[in-house]
């Protein structure tokens, strides 16, 4: 069973899709930490972010074994992120690697912005996360803030509807929810209720 959760940012998809790999017994990836770590290892090499051969090559050799998962959840990290998430070649560097993780035997969760559209558009269950934007902007902040980072609000909000534009925006595998993804909207949810509502989601799916 291979089930994609795809959403914008601090929808709850993350958290969503590693609770339901929990529940269901399935591997997860969280595709968005592939390109936060091309992102730091460019950072870290001092290569230019929209250096789409230099990228596309670190992209290549990537490995989240590497990194510390803390690192790649920064503030910075996210921006750098979304800018080479939007180079076709880094995309087409780490394409063959979601989907194999996508199609392992079993079944697999994945969650990111182009799963259920480019990456595995055959998958048995399609979950759109989304939420209001100033939602998802004090999510963010309480997270930030949680890590230590000197942030506000209000510049988290700006970063939010900057990366939404980009990344739905870009030409290379738009963000967008695929046409027979279910939506779930979190602004008013809390964890349980989502988990709830995505089980309800799965196990129709199963029925059928």
């Amino acid at each position: 069973m291979i089930i994609v959760i795809d959403g914008t940012t601090s929808s709850g998809k993350g958290t969503l899709a590693k609770r339901l790999a929990k529940h269901y017994g399935l591997p997860h990836l969280d595709t968005g930490l592939l390109y936060r770590a091309v992102a730091k290892a460019a950072m870290n090499a001092g290569v230019d972010l929209r250096d789409e051969a230099a990228c596309a090559a670190l992209a290549a050799d990537i490995d989240l074994a590497d990194f510390d998962e803390r690192d790649l959840r920064t503030a910075g990290v996210g921006t750098g992120a979304s800018v080479v998430a939007a180079l076709g070649g880094v995309r087409r560097a780490l394409f063959a690697l979601q989907r194999k993780f996508a199609h392992r035997k079993g079944g697999a969760v994945l969650d990111g912005r182009d799963i259920g559209t480019v990456i595995a558009p055959d998958a048995d269950v399609k979950l759109w996360v989304d939420a209001d934007v100033e939602e998802r902007a004090r999510r963010r902040f309480l997270e930030l803030s949680g890590m230590g980072e000197s942030v506000t609000q209000h510049a988290v909000l700006m970063q939010l509807k900057e990366r939404d534009a980009r990344d739905s925006q870009r030409q290379d595998a738009p963000m967008k929810p695929a046409d027979d993804a279910v939506w779930i909207d979190t602004t008013r949810m809390n964890p349980d209720e989502c988990m709830a509502k995505a089980i309800e989601v799965v196990e129709a799916k199963r029925k059928r």
